[in-house]
């Protein structure tokens, strides 16, 4: 089902789970101005039907130890199916790893890295990254200053 299938019920629904995954049904029911059962209903069809993935909470990186955030540009030399997927499963296991993609341009992947210190880096890139399947060059970015930091799509009723 298409975004542009979804009332504008269903698109309020999905901002304000966005916004607290844990607000009550009774409350999502009060905030929609639907009765309880209707909006638990819509809402496991939602869940059902893909648009929902799951909930979480979302810790503070900072507080939580992880004081650098690193953007990696992966490159290959060679473009094999077995090396690229080799690759994708293996940056799988990698907790510090938070996104992986595989992107247009000079690099082949990009990811996102969270690391607790400069030192914790350097050993994860030499250890962990450096070894992955195929890789050949790896470039380093640190962020200096996180400017907005969300997972929060743009839901629009009116589509």
């Amino acid at each position: 089902m298409p975004i542009s299938e979804l009332d504008q019920t269903d698109c309020a629904m999905l901002d304000l789970l966005q916004k607290d995954g844990r607000i009550s049904n009774v409350k999502l029911a009060a905030e929609l101005n639907l009765s309880e059962t209707p909006c638990w209903r819509r809402q496991k069809r939602l869940e059902e039907s893909g648009y929902i993935k799951g909930y979480h909470a979302q810790l503070d990186r900072k507080r939580s130890g992880y004081g650098v955030m690193a953007f990696v540009q992966i490159s290959f030399s060679i473009h094999s199916d077995d090396s690229l997927l080799d690759f994708e499963r293996a940056v799988q296991d990698i907790p510090e790893v938070l996104f992986c993609h595989n992107i247009s341009g000079e690099s082949d992947y990009l990811l996102q890295v969270v690391s607790e210190s400069l030192e914790s880096y350097e050993k994860l890139s030499r250890n962990v990254i450096r070894r992955l399947p195929g890789v050949t060059s790896i470039k380093t970015s640190f962020s200096l200053k996180e400017i907005k930091s969300s997972t929060r799509l743009p839901i629009d009723g009116n589509s």
